[in-house]
């Protein structure tokens, strides 16, 4: 029997029961191995799967062991996202409350933060534990909208009978991941959830919407901080001579004297002050500047690199680790310069912009997109990525590691190339 992925936005416009009708049924030819004429959306398709290979049952609890008061203040207290909840308030609360929902915000691992909305709905989402302190990634309460958006790195909505756990089934949410401009890091995840017959398509693009709106604002508070910094390096530059630059915390240039500018420079998790390494630059004398780095470059040659080691074991954090005489260092990546730099491992001679293009996209005319991107990419592994056509550097011993199961790399790819070796 032909079937064909279930349409959600199609299904909202007939009745609610019978929306709910299908989306059970499809559950149960799930677990029970029934024949079916629809199949799930791919996102929950794929959580269901997920769910299966590590043992959930899909009639257990939602329940979990909620932080102590003294550890969830502190998690509030050590996000930037504390910074932001009067935007984000202001943004869904009221329209929470008037929807018969609840906006929750949680930290990047889907521990709940934050809770507002209607309180009707509050006193029922306490029964299903979405309650401060709470967690809601996928291996503690299957698939929904908080844990299966951390999963697949974007926005995702589920609703009724799509939740993998049966508990969730009268209950709908839409969830957005923040992830920090500065560094690309996610801080957590905004979400919207209430009744099933509060369910609208629309939902999620409204926390989309808001999700980006947060972002917006880290931008701007990160534009103000750089000023801030260039004022006090700028004079120290002119000072010194040979070439140096003033980056903040994050690698973001604020000045720069004797070379050429750039955006961001790489810097590695443990830095301090003194002499340091940095594979960009070779020998460098670091000392501190408020809110930032005064970095002076020692006229020297440069340290070659020996190693490059690709992380792809953690299914939401992919990194690249670079190693050389004089060190190494590890940068994180995001998803898709993930995907190019897994697909340049698969072919060592290089692939040109139209072939990355359909490696990534399944259309070779996308070379736009993967030249800006390659660009950008470029800018952290310039000594090891050549170009024309794209590969790694001769003489550069190149690694991958693996998750265990195939089914786990990159799971929020729909490359055509990562698909393909999935």
């Amino acid at each position: 029997m032909k079937t064909r992925p279930l349409d959600l936005a199609r299904l909202n416009a007939q009745h609610s029961a019978e929306t709910a009708r299908v989306l059970h049924g499809l559950h149960e030819a799930a677990f029970s191995g029934k024949p079916s004429r629809a199949t799930p959306r791919p996102v929950i398709d794929a959580s269901w799967q997920r769910m299966m290979r590590i043992g959930l049952n899909p009639d257990q609890s939602t329940s979990s062991v909620l932080l102590e008061t003294a550890e969830l203040e502190h998690r509030r207290r050590a996000t930037v996202l504390g910074e932001l909840m009067p935007s984000l308030s202001q943004g869904l609360v009221s329209i929470a409350d008037a929807s018969m929902q609840v906006m929750v915000v949680t930290d990047e691992g889907g521990r709940v933060l934050w809770r507002d909305g209607n309180q009707a709905v509050i006193r029922r989402a306490n029964g299903i534990c979405l309650e401060e302190g709470a967690a809601w990634s996928e291996d503690t309460t299957g698939t929904n909208a908080i844990g299966t958006a951390l999963e697949a790195a974007r926005p995702v909505q589920v609703h009724s009978a799509e939740h993998f756990v049966r508990t969730l089934h009268n209950w709908t949410c839409a969830a957005a991941p923040v992830h920090d401009p500065r560094d690309g890091r996610l801080l957590g995840i905004i979400d919207i959830s209430g009744p099933e017959s509060t369910f609208h398509p629309a939902t999620l693009a409204l926390v989309d919407s808001v999700a980006q709106l947060a972002v917006s604002e880290l931008r701007q508070r990160h534009h103000v901080s750089i000023e801030r910094l260039r004022s006090v390096a700028a004079p120290i530059l002119c000072r010194l001579g040979g070439r140096a630059l003033a980056v903040d915390t994050h690698g973001w240039l604020a000045a720069v004297t004797g070379m050429p500018p750039l955006d961001r420079l790489p810097i590695p998790k443990s830095f301090a002050a003194g002499r340091r390494w940095l594979p960009s630059l070779g020998m460098c004398a670091v000392e501190p500047l408020p809110g930032g780095w005064l970095i002076r470059i020692d006229e020297e040659t440069r340290d070659s690199t020996n190693r490059i080691v690709l992380d792809l074991t953690a299914p939401r954090r992919s990194s690249v680790t670079v190693s050389g005489p004089a060190g190494s260092w590890t940068h994180e990546l995001s998803p898709r310069h993930a995907e190019l730099l897994y697909v340049l491992t698969l072919h060592p001679q290089g692939r040109t912009a139209a072939e990355l293009a359909g490696d990534l996209f399944g259309d070779i005319t996308r070379t736009v997109t993967v030249r800006a991107e390659m660009s950008r990419v470029r800018r952290h592994f310039a000594e090891v990525l050549a170009h024309r056509p794209y590969r790694f550097v001769e003489g550069v011993e190149v690694d991958v590691l693996l998750p265990d199961h195939p089914m786990d790399l990159l799971p929020h790819s729909i490359a055509p190339a990562v698909r393909a070796n999935a």
